[in-house]
This record gives structure tokens, C-alpha cells and sequence, in this order.
């Protein structure tokens, strides 16, 4: 039996098949476990389906935490950790808490002291940090940057500047649909001279970095 405590899932990246990048001690984890806090259900089923067929996916307890979820509601979510059973937190990819609503439950079960176990996994902002090149000793991640024109050169711009004065790398994420437009806004609002490391599908088939 697993000891009480919310264990951070992580999830592959895509469909990258899962022992190419998850332990099998995660599924050994995962299998004692019959609550999950997730930020898509249907993404969640999927993926237990992937780790093992044999998961009854109606003998198992689904928490919705996306950034719709009401603050309050996260209280709702501590239960069965209070009746000492183990809890999953699963992102709707790669590892949860990072650049995702899950880090608000992490903060929650630490105020109740309520352990916190995160388990081994893909992270794409480490993965592209690693194959960039760039500096991995001083960097910066800044999620999702402004959508409006106007912002979003402004910080742009701001970025470059702490490249150059700190030696700092610069990491961001952007939704596909946007990316054409990210990558012409930097080549417009940066110096020739900087350089950017495009990373994209990573671990999957179609990787691109």
C-alpha cells in the first residue's frame, strides 16, 4: 500500500510510447492509486489506458483542476489524502505543477503538510534547455508571453536585454497555432546576433529542435 501523499504524475508528451520515457516504477505508483486530481479527463483516461489496459477506469476517482477551477474547490480535492489514501496529480502533459494549474494543489498539501512525492518524467522546457546550448546555469522560464502586438515586442525586447546584461537564458512556451507569428515578431524585434533555439514535439516522432 502506497503511503499518504500527493504523488506528481508525470504524463508523456505527445504519443511517445511510455517506456521510452517513463520508469516502470511509475507504473507500479500509479496502479495503487484509485484518486486523481487531472487538468483534462479525457486526456487522463488515455494515458492510464497507455500505462496499463487493465486499469478500470470506472473503479477510479477524477478531480478536475484546469484554471477554471474555483480556489475553494481545491479543498474539496484534499479528501481522501485526509482519510490517509494516496492522491495523483496529472498534467495534461509532461510534468505537473510546471506551467500548469497543479503547482496551487502542490502549495495546498504543503500548508497541510501533507507530503508530496513528485515522480520521475519529461519535462519539455528542461528537455529543450538541455539540447539548446544555451547557458543551463542561469536561466529564466516566463510561460506564455503577451498576445498583443505591442506587449509582446515590448517584452521580447526586455528578454533580449537580460540576455546580454546577465548571461541568462530565455525560456518561453507558445500554443502552435500562434507559433508562425512568435517566431516573425522575434526575428523583427531582435538583434541579427542573438540566438534562438526552436524546440518543438519533443520526445515524439516528428521532434524538432
Amino acid at each position: 500500500m502506497l503511503p499518504t501523499g500527493l504523488y506528481l504524475i508525470p504524463v508523456t508528451l505527445g504519443d511517445t510510447p511510455i517506456e521510452r520515457v517513463l520508469p516502470d516504477y511509475n507504473q507500479s505508483v500509479i496502479l495503487q492509486i484509485k484518486h486523481f486530481i487531472v487538468e483534462d479527463l479525457r486526456t487522463a483516461r488515455r494515458f492510464l489506458k497507455k500505462v496499463d489496459r487493465s486499469i478500470e477506469i470506472n473503479d477510479l476517482t477524477f478531480y478536475v483542476l484546469n484554471k477554471r477551477t474555483p480556489k475553494n474547490k481545491l479543498y474539496d480535492f484534499l479528501a481522501p489524502l485526509q482519510k490517509g489514501e494516496a492522491v495523483g496529480l496529472m498534467s495534461e502533459a509532461g510534468c505537473p505543477a510546471v506551467a500548469d494549474p497543479g503547482s496551487d494543489m502542490v502549495a495546498l498539501a504543503h500548508q497541510r503538510d501533507i507530503k508530496v512525492i513528485p515522480l520521475v518524467g519529461p519535462s519539455s522546457i528542461l528537455l529543450s534547455l538541455m539540447a539548446s546550448g544555451f547557458n543551463g546555469q542561469s536561466f529564466t522560464f516566463h510561460g506564455y508571453l503577451p498576445i498583443q502586438g505591442d506587449q509582446r515586442t515590448q517584452k521580447i525586447k526586455e528578454l533580449e536585454r537580460r540576455i546580454y546584461s546577465d548571461n541568462e537564458t530565455q525560456l518561453f512556451i507558445e500554443t502552435p497555432y500562434r507559433n508562425q507569428q512568435m517566431v516573425d515578431d522575434l526575428l523583427k524585434s531582435c538583434k541579427p546576433q542573438t540566438k534562438l533555439c526552436v524546440a518543438a514535439n519533443i520526445t515524439c516522432e516528428n521532434e524538432f529542435i
